[in-house]
């Protein structure tokens, strides 16, 4: 995996554990925030041919 790929899916990692903290505090603007910074990622990751494992986010 080169530093890319692994950057990106660290990203994402942390932006869904974010939105999910986000959701649990109910902070609907940053829950907002959280969730078109993670569909711009995932959009980057399909654009780059990077796999990310669906998750329920």
């Amino acid at each position: 995996m080169d530093a890319f790929t692994a950057g990106l899916l660290q990203r994402i990692r942390a932006t869904e554990s974010d939105l999910t903290r986000a959701r649990e505090s109910g902070d609907d603007f940053l829950a907002d925030v959280e969730q078109a910074e993670l569909d711009d990622l995932r959009r980057l990751a399909a654009e780059h041919g990077v796999e990310v494992s669906s998750t329920s986010v």
